[in-house]
């Protein structure tokens, strides 16, 4: 049971809009990683390779395991986006709802399945007994912090829908602040060591959570209350399952397409590992700035969508693709002029750093192919196109694996180029694709 529908056209689109939204967005994504940073560089003073080694592994399988859940956020960030447009105040606070339900459900099932994600992350992990013992200690306090940061995803994604980037990044800076200062006197002060640094994220992750409950009920004059019906309205269920379950597959074909990257740069030899590695972390960094462009584009988009406002999502692509490009060109130009000294201040390694320099040039081009990607990703989540994007991203990596294997000869550059194409692909197909999912979603422009 809904009430009845009264759109609103959004708010004007304009290039400060844009930014409003992308900029702080990008500010957040960069607070993401700073939990396992923060965490390896604090346990990093005890002088303990093998300590420093478990609580890095530790933040990556969380990183990576955490990564598979993104669709709390950005599902959420569409469904509250297209609320909005919608006029649908009720349909607003049911999204919130459903969605922290959803989320504390999933945290709670990664709790139960600790056991056997714990066995599997020690095994494929390959490291001494040592790092196995500080990453199996590290696992065991952190793992408890699923259910809040996903409630902090939801939150995030509820705010941003609402077009409230403000809040969600000081949400994260706070989280953030609160993890640094936690982490250092429970491993420093108190000397907690290994399950110091885990339990810092998680009372950090657990009082973000609190507080962007506080937020949501604020907005919302603390009036959470959804009936059964509207809470549990068999549509609206289904189309956020839908939704999820087409972003939690795309995010897998991608998740699958970075471990393929690393895993055929390991049989290159541990140089061209190394070098990759740096590499990809240029590259990672890039597109976490160019990630604001495409929440803005979830944001604006969305409500568009939700209002039937033709002209406003297409004001919205136009900018969201002209900011991004922008961006995007930024950080290739950046890369090309100091990417050698950039690979001099992260190795000292002389065979890793002449790699790196060899196959700096796909690290340079690599922002500008890949910007449409993430652009059109921002679009489709917002416009609720998950299936296409879905079916479109498995057929993306298709062509990535058969380019791979046509550019064996190649060798390491055949890899970069294979990543490459898989990238052009995917945003050249969203684009080949657009023109008919807007005239259906706009049948009377």
């Amino acid at each position: 049971m809904r009430e009845a529908p009264q759109a609103v056209s959004p708010d004007e689109v304009t290039h400060r809009r844009v930014l409003a939204i992308a900029l702080p967005m990008t500010v957040a994504h960069l607070t993401t990683p700073l939990l396992g940073i923060v965490d390896t560089a604090v346990v990093g003073r005890l002088g303990s390779a093998a300590l420093i080694g478990g609580v890095a592994l530790g933040a990556v399988v969380f990183d990576f395991l955490f990564w598979g859940f993104g669709f709390l956020r950005m599902g959420t960030v569409g469904l509250a986006a297209q609320a909005l447009g919608r006029g649908e105040r009720l349909s607003e606070r049911a999204v919130l709802m459903r969605a922290l339900l959803l989320g504390v459900v999933c945290g709670l099932g990664l709790i139960l399945m600790q056991i056997p994600i714990k066995y599997a992350a020690l095994n494929l992990s390959g490291a001494s007994a040592e790092v196995d013992a500080a990453l199996g200690l590290y696992f065991d306090v952190r793992i408890w912090a699923a259910p809040f940061t996903f409630i902090n995803y939801v939150v995030a994604g509820w705010l941003t829908g609402l077009a409230r980037t403000g809040h969600a990044l000081a949400l994260q800076i706070f989280i953030s602040l609160v993890n640094m200062v936690l982490t250092t006197v429970l491993v420093l002060g108190l000397g907690w060591g290994v399950a110091g640094s885990a339990a810092g994220t998680l009372i950090a992750e657990a009082l973000g959570a609190i507080a962007g409950l506080v937020l949501c009920g604020r907005l919302l004059g603390f009036h959470f209350a959804v009936s059964r019906a509207v809470l549990f309205d068999r549509a609206a269920i289904r189309e956020a399952l839908v939704l999820n379950r087409d972003i939690m597959i795309r995010t897998a074909a991608l998740m699958l397409a970075f471990a393929f990257f690393a895993a055929q740069g390991a049989r290159a030899g541990d140089v061209t590992l190394a070098a990759n590695a740096l590499l990809n972390s240029m590259v990672l960094l890039a597109a976490y700035f160019l990630d604001g462009f495409a929440t803005a584009a979830e944001q604006i988009c969305g409500q568009a969508a939700g209002a039937r406002d033709r002209r406003s999502f297409l004001a919205g692509l136009r900018l969201v693709l002209f900011w991004g490009f922008g961006c995007a060109l930024a950080a290739s130009l950046l890369y090309l002029a100091l990417g050698p000294a950039i690979i001099d201040l992260m190795t000292t390694s002389p065979e890793v750093r002449v790699a790196a320099r060899d196959f700096l040039i796909f690290a340079v081009l690599l922002p500008t192919v890949g910007v449409f990607a993430y652009a059109f990703d921002g679009i489709y989540i917002g416009a609720l196109w998950s299936r296409d994007m879905r079916n479109l991203m498995l057929l993306a990596l298709a062509i990535y694996f058969l380019a791979w294997w046509l550019l064996l000869p190649f060798g390491n550059a055949g890899l970069w180029l294979a990543f490459l194409a898989f990238l052009a692909a995917r945003g050249a197909l969203q684009a080949v694709r657009l023109p008919a999912l807007m005239a259906r979603a706009f049948p009377a422009a």
